[in-house]
């Protein structure tokens, strides 16, 4: 089966709310064994809804619709759907009662807008929305499902959950599909490729490999379909085992897991601590560390020294290192990340200074050059960047690189 995904509102279309629905829904139909082949977000008007349930019914067997269908004059999803279908609008008592009852609950007036909500198609079935005032619609024709969803998204999903997922799973016919993800870290995706050219032309025909490349790390996604379920993820794990040894050399994880989840895990599986001292990054490896829960089990803390008295009198970089190397060098990184090392008693500390712009200030380095320091508990490596310009990109780039480092080392020696 396949399947397309429309989602209806002028605020996605102007960037005012952002669509966590088509994510969603698209897991969802993923793991049903359902093959997504577009999404599209359009407007709330006649015109845009009859054009892309036509595109929809065109490409896929399966068309979900999120939006439209509040009581307003603005909602017109359902008498356009209603026309499409040649159908017409009929009082469901069922629902008239469901939607008085929840206005009497919470002491609101129902007035005859509300009322409104309980006209729906005749042919349609109708989806029991418990948790608010708008039905869901189940269509057929032609062979083809088309099912209309409230754009609300805590409403969607329970009756995706509850009435779209029971229905689809009984007209059955999906074949299994399965996929694992696995990180890669330090490796850039045009050399990996080249590094699993052999892997991806020995891939059996049911498999694929994707790539998905992002800020600091690149993620491959091993997805398989088949007939047989157990046979499918037989052959994933078979195949991720092989993923792994052509990067055995390298920061290399199985899931989905970003850099900090994979640095807390391992800080506290191993009872290891964190610290960071931060000169051009601003505090920003400390709020990224933070925005974690649980961080507090292995980050002790960090130091923003931005000036070099700062760099001197608290992480205890010496001055003569600073005359002699300016601040921006791989010396005061190495000093600045012994000295929180240091002060916190942490077992690993990164440091960062550098050049992020637009000015050179006093240093001898050009803009867009910044020095990051690992210490572990045994030594410490120190790594020279030129991320260039404008500042904004040197700074999120010299945060993604500094925890791509840290992980090489916590893999490496742990």
């Amino acid at each position: 089966m396949k399947a397309s995904i429309i989602t209806i509102g002028d605020e996605i279309l102007i960037g005012q709310v952002l669509d966590t629905n088509t994510q969603w829904m698209a897991n969802k139909l993923h793991d049903l064994g359902v093959e997504l082949v577009e999404t599209l977000s359009i407007s709330d008007t006649k015109e845009a809804i009859v054009s892309g349930v036509a595109r929809g019914m065109q490409t896929s067997d399966l068309i979900l619709i999120t939006g439209g269908l509040g009581p307003t004059k603005d909602d017109v999803t359902k008498y356009t759907l209603t026309e499409i279908f040649k159908d017409e609008l009929v009082l469901n008592t069922t629902v008239l009662a469901h939607v008085k009852g929840m206005f009497e609950k919470r002491g609101r007036r129902f007035s005859d807008l509300n009322k409104a909500q309980a006209m729906l198609p005749k042919k349609a079935t109708i989806l029991h929305n418990p948790v608010g005032t708008a039905a869901g619609m189940w269509f057929e024709q032609d062979e083809k499902i088309i099912v209309s969803l409230p754009g609300v998204p805590f409403e969607m999903k329970t009756l995706v959950e509850t009435e779209v997922l029971p229905k689809l799973t009984r007209v059955g016919g999906f074949q299994a599909q399965y996929y694992q993800t696995y990180v890669l870290y330090g490796v850039g995706e045009s050399f990996a490729a080249e590094m699993l050219e052999t892997f991806e032309n020995e891939l059996p025909n049911f498999v694929t490999l994707a790539y998905l490349p992002s800020p600091g790390r690149l993620r491959l996604r091993l997805t398989g379909k088949h007939a047989d379920e157990k046979y499918l993820k037989e052959q994933l794990t078979y195949l991720g085992s092989k993923l792994e040894a052509v990067f055995k050399e390298y920061s290399f994880v199985k899931g989905d897991i970003d850099v900090i989840d994979l640095v807390k895990k391992h800080f506290q599986k191993n009872k290891l601590t964190l610290a960071v001292a931060e000169s051009c990054t601003g505090g920003k490896l400390a709020q990224e560390i933070t925005k974690k829960s649980g961080a507090s089990s292995f980050f002790v803390g960090g130091v923003v020294a931005y000036n070099a008295s700062l760099k001197e009198n608290l992480l205890q970089v010496s001055p003569k290192t600073i005359a002699a190397h300016t601040v921006v060098s791989a010396q005061v990184a190495k000093e600045m990340a012994i000295g929180i090392q240091q002060l916190t008693g942490a077992n690993y500390a990164i440091a960062t200074t550098g050049n992020a712009g637009p000015t050179k200030d006093k240093t001898s380095e050009d803009v867009g050059v910044v020095f990051i320091a690992i210490a572990t508990e045994n030594q410490i490596k120190v790594e020279k960047f030129n991320f260039g310009q404008p500042r904004e990109k040197v700074l999120e780039q010299t945060k993604n690189k500094a925890f791509e480092m840290l992980s090489k080392e916590i893999l490496k020696n742990h």
